[in-house]
């Protein structure tokens, strides 16, 4: 049969990486982790080839697996004959090329992020594979390991441990590699048949898409068109391989943009903790390297290696960033490619390569001012780019409308909230909520892949041309394109829409009811933010555009060129002279977009350009 190497599965639950300690060594273990750093490969001997320089006596040594060297006896054992002088001891010297070897490869595993404690950095294992394990793990993939507890002696034992003799590095033989499959990266779905019939059960009822969205934060009032857009997002739609190579992502990609406190964040925590991969991150703390991937030089070999970032590390699953008007511009283009192409690609370095980040983005953002301000139109409201606008199925301008009974309702559902939520026994059925819509996730990401009918996808084109008519109507009137772009990208998004709907069902064709859905949930999010603001060109009489005129010609006397002033102040000045304050504030508008003023400090101050 010649050589075999021998791998090793195991049912049972992974070991913590913290609980590994003195009395497993030498004992086989399981242990789950990410990747985050893979060497290159090493040439091992398994059998020194050794020879006396006295007598050219040959030996054969078998060298010790994992990172152990090879035990070189001290003296020949030629018997001398009379006349021959004795071998000295240590007469060995290795002969390289007659030795043999095997491949072996040095990995980094890091503890998965939800494991680890609040507050403390995630701890990393040495592993050592060899022979057909060696580089089929790329940095990123989620493990799950069996292997032998080993230890070794360091080379470069630094200074502090020069004394201590006896202390040894852990690492790990690995024996058996499960690699966590794709569709959900928490090892491979092993539901069992009750829970299987359960969830058909639920799939097949009429108001299964009510009562997942009913599930979606249940703690948030209101915002239903919120809920199941994220419910969309949790379920996906499906990817797609054309013959030629060409992928089509499968995922949905959120924003939310509006007010204070109209519970964005919540949603993001919410997703974080539903989703079966999720990281969260906030806009502001994190660099374009820190959510893609950085080059990193190992302290000890002085090789560069890659880390992957936050995109990289919720490979199918979903990114939640908050914050997102927060970030520094150069670094919300590094989600560009992340959210179209699915992949990052990096050339730092001497490294050029290619990453998967197949995630889902939900972002929450705040208008530029703070607050969404009508008065204002849609682009100065939004106050991203269109390239990366464009790349989000759904836009959700999220308002705090001030309505008598909407605020009595919400207040009191606020109340019902913060006195019935019982510390302690609350927590076990709402964990097993949690769990049950995790699990049902789970099963419809891996079993369910739909597909549109022709009935439905003629009824999509035929809506998609009618929305592009629309829009190119709009900017005829009003001679200014609308802020947010409705390109071939949002013709996808409703497809994919319609097929997270459609998984929802556990149906394997999405239908005409499916898109109808999925296209009043695009013309109520996306569609609506488009049209939203004013129009400048709107009620404007002749006697106010005069009025206007007459406010601009104060505020420019008021104002010498390159002048502060605070915006509060100019407009109770002017209001003093008996000018409305409206139209100061308009004026105002008008010579911004003219560039003849400009906002500083979060528009408190104004400054006078030439």
């Amino acid at each position: 049969t010649g050589e075999v190497q021998i791998l090793l599965t195991s049912g049972k639950d992974p070991l913590s990486m913290r609980s590994l300690g003195a009395q497993y060594i030498s004992k086989l273990v399981k242990i789950s982790g990410i990747t985050i750093a893979a060497s290159r490969t090493k040439a091992k001997a398994t059998y020194v080839t050794l020879l006396c320089k006295n007598c050219k006596n040959v030996k054969v040594v078998p060298c010790r697996p994992g990172l152990g060297g090879a035990i070189v006896p001290r003296s020949c054992d030629h018997i001398p004959q009379a006349g021959e002088e004795s071998c000295p001891i240590d007469p060995w010297i290795v002969v390289p090329d007659k030795s043999k070897y095997v491949d072996q490869q040095t990995l980094k595993l890091q503890e998965n992020p939800e494991d680890v404690p609040t507050g403390e950095l995630p701890r990393n294992l040495l592993l050592s594979v060899d022979r057909h394990l060696v580089q089929t793990i790329v940095p990123g993939t989620r493990l799950t390991i069996m292997g032998i507890y080993s230890i070794f002696q360091a080379a470069n034992s630094s200074a502090s441990h020069k004394g201590a003799v006896a202390v040894r590095q852990p690492y790990i033989r690995v024996v058996g590699i499960e690699e966590a499959n794709e569709a959900d990266s928490r090892g491979p779905a092993n539901f069992t048949t009750e829970e299987i019939e359960e969830i058909k059960k639920f799939s097949s009822e009429s108001n299964a898409y009510e009562n997942i969205c009913s599930k979606i934060a249940p703690s948030i009032f209101g915002h239903d068109d919120v809920k199941k857009a994220v419910a969309c997002l949790l379920f996906g739609g499906s990817r797609k391989s054309l013959p030629d190579g060409v992928k089509l992502r499968g995922d949905i990609n959120v924003l939310l943009l509006g007010d204070p406190s109209t519970a964005k964040s919540q949603f993001l925590k919410f997703v974080e903790k539903t989703a079966p991969v999720a990281v969260y991150t906030s806009g502001k703390g994190s660099s374009a390297a820190g959510l893609t991937a950085s080059v990193i030089r190992d302290s000890s070999s002085r090789e560069f290696y890659l880390e992957g970032g936050a995109m990289v590390l919720a490979d199918g699953g979903v990114v939640c960033i908050d914050e997102f008007d927060k970030m520094r511009a150069e670094d919300r283009v590094a989600i560009h490619e992340a959210m179209e192409q699915q992949t990052i690609s990096i050339a730092k370095a001497g490294i050029t390569t290619v990453l998967n980040s197949r995630t889902s983005v939900l972002a929450a953002a705040n208008p530029p001012s703070g607050r969404y301000d009508d008065l204002k139109t849609a682009q100065d409201n939004i106050d991203l780019q269109t390239t990366i606008l464009s790349r989000f199925d759904l836009i959700f301008i999220v308002k705090d409308i001030r309505m008598f009974s909407q605020d009595k309702t919400i207040a009191s559902h606020i109340i019902k909230l913060h006195a019935s939520a019982d510390v302690t026994t609350a927590d076990t059925k709402t964990s097993k909520e949690y769990n049950w819509l995790k699990r049902y996730i789970q099963y419809c990401r891996t079993a369910c892949h739909p597909r549109l009918s022709d009935s439905a996808a003629a009824m999509l084109q035929e809506s998609y041309v009618r929305i592009r008519q629309d829009m190119r109507r709009q900017a005829n009137e009003t001679g200014e394109a609308a802020a947010i772009p409705i390109t071939v990208r949002q013709l996808e998004a409703i497809v994919r829409l319609s097929e997270a709907l459609a998984k929802m069902q556990l149906s394997h064709v999405a239908n005409d009811s499916h898109v109808l859905e999925a296209i009043r949930l695009f013309n109520n999010s996306t569609m609506d933010a488009a049209r939203s603001g004013i129009n400048q060109h709107i009620n404007l009489t002749p006697e106010m555009a005069n009025e206007i005129k007459q406010a601009e010609t104060q505020i420019k006397r008021r104002m010498g060129i390159g002048s502060h002033i605070s915006e509060r102040r100019l407009i109770d000045e002017l209001s003093r002279m008996g000018m409305n304050e409206s139209i100061v504030r308009r004026a105002l508008l008008i010579m911004h977009q003219r560039d003849e003023v400009e906002y500083k400090r979060e528009r408190r101050v104004i400054i006078r350009k030439a």
